[in-house]
């Protein structure tokens, strides 16, 4: 296998656009799964009759292949970019929703017994208790989800919005190895990147572990 190195700086502009495009469809993805995931887990939480059936159905979905999943979106959404990143953000809910679920479960019940007495109220206790202290176990989820995210995109290359998944399309009908390589090195580089941003925020965000270590 031979590879045109010169290929790379001739293609700088389109690998840029490729990388955005990426982006544009992983990152809207994964915070659209947390903001579903969020609610879903307090319910889970909270009302245990209901906790097996939303962790079941996540898993369920879990299970439909992804390009399939963008077929049975395409007669809803079109060939759109809202038909990539819904079918991702399908795929992120079962890694989101259980270490949200995971993280809530963590937090000691003499945490929310000294929250309660000290007369917060439920949402008070959730938001100010309860999410910070289970906040690194759904961030570990956030890493997770973030990174399939970015390496599933490319599938949705099958619809027109791959983002550097084209290359690998284009590299494969030409017998062409250099682009494909190009877009393992950036979709490798965009992973190890995004998880480092989500490491920094979290350490960022919780200070009380900094000061424990």
């Amino acid at each position: 296998m031979t590879i045109d190195w010169g290929w790379f700086p001739d293609h700088r502009s389109t690998l840029v656009t490729l990388t955005l495009d990426h982006l544009s469809t992983a990152v809207p993805a994964v915070l659209f799964g947390l903001l579903i995931a969020l609610p879903l887990a307090v319910i889970a939480h909270r009302v245990r009759p209901l906790r097996g059936l939303l962790l079941g159905l996540s898993n369920i979905l879990f299970t439909i292949p992804s390009i399939a999943i963008f077929v049975l979106l395409l007669p809803v959404t079109g060939l759109t970019r809202t038909t990539a990143i819904t079918g991702l953000t399908i795929y992120t809910l079962v890694v989101l929703l259980r270490n949200t679920v995971e993280g809530l479960d963590s937090v000691p019940t003499k945490v929310r017994e000294a929250s309660t007495a000290m007369g917060a109220r439920p949402l008070r206790t959730l938001l100010t208790v309860e999410l910070p202290l289970a906040f690194p176990v759904i961030m570990a989820g956030v890493r997770v989800a973030t990174v399939m995210a970015i390496s599933l995109v490319s599938v949705a290359s099958y619809i027109g919005y791959g983002g550097l998944g084209q290359l690998f399309t284009d590299g494969f009908q030409r017998n062409y190895p250099t682009p494909v390589v190009a877009g393992v090195i950036l979709s490798l580089v965009l992973a190890l990147v995004a998880d480092a941003v989500l490491v920094t925020i979290q350490w960022l965000c919780t200070p009380w572990l900094r000061r424990r270590a």
